[in-house]
């Protein structure tokens, strides 16, 4: 990306003077039925920690809380008209991206980045679900690493989609994670987030965030909770989310772990469907209006 801020300052200054008064993010998604991930769990994400979310719809899953039974992926032209009408009207500030489900729509979704350079560009490489339900067409893959992922200024791959992208086994613990350092970073020259959450025997959930030249350790305590849905959309958005805020990536990255942590936490308050329910993205209340 052309503003891409330095990811290894600490400091929180603006990071242009594109930031509006309101922090405008785009996430351009696949929309999940369900509401616990996707579009949906975006947009609330993005509202909960205090920026204004608009959205780019790429694909309309047929889902819940058990799995994904069909998906449909917009028509390029509309996708295309979608991100036109956005991008002409709205000062957008930071882009996040979740499911692209095909080549062709990787492609349109990657020139009108190109067309439009927006100041932060997050990529979030859906492929698989929890369940096990693919999310992007094996095909796919190879134009996702060559056209997309160069261009964030952060991809954030949970450990099975960074074992796709790189070609390795699964990891299954932290030293495994740590193996894939040196793979990742021919992905993205600017910042990878490892996502550790799959590591259910370890007692704390680690991220691992890959910067050029060194790389961070975000501890969390893990919550026992099978409510887990829509995490990486949460914690991708979160952190589109701070950076249009004018957070540094290292301050952003760390304040969305925060986020979803809690967002985990309080999980259990909420009783959603007979699977995997969602994070409670709004874990600090509702005001009623009088």
């Amino acid at each position: 990306m052309s503003h891409f801020t330095d990811p290894t300052s600490t400091t929180e200054n603006t990071a242009s003077n594109q930031i509006s008064s309101t922090p405008i993010v785009l996430t351009i998604a696949g929309s999940d039925s369900g509401g616990g991930a996707g579009i949906q769990a975006d947009i609330k994400a993005i509202s909960a920690t205090g920026s204004y979310a608009c959205s780019v719809i790429t694909a309309i899953t047929a889902q819940n809380t058990l799995g994904v039974s069909a998906i449909f992926p917009i028509p390029l032209e509309h996708v295309a008209k979608q991100l036109d009408a956005v991008f002409s009207d709205l000062n957008v500030v930071a882009v996040k991206v979740g499911m692209l489900a095909d080549s062709d729509i990787i492609n349109v979704v990657t020139n009108k980045i190109k067309q439009y350079q927006p100041t932060f560009l997050v990529v979030d490489p859906v492929m698989v679900t929890r369940n096990g339900d693919l999310l992007l067409q094996p095909s796919a893959i190879a134009t996702l690493k060559s056209a997309l992922l160069p261009m964030a200024n952060i991809i954030t791959p949970n450990l099975p989609e960074a074992a796709l992208l790189v070609g390795c086994e699964i990891p299954q613990n932290e030293a495994q994670m740590t193996q894939m350092v040196s793979a990742l970073r021919q992905l993205n020259e600017h910042a990878i987030l490892l996502k550790g959450g799959y590591l259910t025997q370890d007692e704390n959930s680690n991220d691992l965030l890959i910067l050029p030249k060194q790389v961070h350790h975000l501890n969390a305590k893990r919550i026992n909770t099978g409510n887990t849905h829509g995490t990486g959309c949460t914690l991708s958005s979160a952190i589109a989310s701070y950076l249009a805020q004018g957070h540094a990536l290292l301050p952003a990255v760390q304040r969305a772990k925060k986020y979803i942590t809690k967002a985990i936490s309080h999980a259990d308050e909420l009783q959603i469907g007979n699977g995997h329910g969602p994070v409670n993205h709004f874990f600090n209340g509702h005001r009623d209006v009088r």
